[in-house]
């Protein structure tokens, strides 16, 4: 069995992104040489996610209301973490999106179904920030 490991280094523009990032772990497989296998996919901040999704700026503007719905930035102070840092509804949003995805892989390919593609949400960016990706199997 092989083993790959590689950290994909992303810094947004804004606080709140999602960065359509199937493309990056597409190289990743490639780079690997592995055909039959499962990738684990995960940020490594705990204001990040890595999820599967739709690629629909529809659903994307959906995605940053419903966020902001449920774990509202502001005020501050509604948050007892906030003190040091101003950042708890991003910690929330994380949690609601997940942090990691796996993904199988069939012939040296995703094994998607339609529609299927990964993404970066970054919740209190304007920062660098990390995501691993490792991939085992034959």
């Amino acid at each position: 069995m092989k083993s790959y490991r590689k950290e994909l280094w992303f810094e947004t523009q804004k606080r709140r992104e999602l960065i359509h990032i199937t493309h990056h772990i597409e190289e990743c497989l490639k780079e690997s040489g592995i055909k039959e296998g499962m990738i684990l996919c995960n940020a490594m901040h705990i204001t990040s996610s890595v999820f599967i999704n739709d690629n629909e700026s529809g659903l994307h503007n959906d995605y940053e209301i419903w966020l902001e719905k449920l774990a509202p930035e502001k005020p501050y102070s509604q948050y007892q973490h906030n003190g040091f840092e101003d950042n708890a509804d991003a910690h929330l949003k994380r949690t609601i999106m997940g942090r990691e995805v796996v993904i199988a892989v069939t012939g040296g390919k995703l094994d998607f179904g339609p529609w299927e593609a990964v993404f970066y949400g970054e919740f209190d960016g304007k920062r660098r920030k990390r995501i691993l990706v490792k991939i085992i199997g034959e």
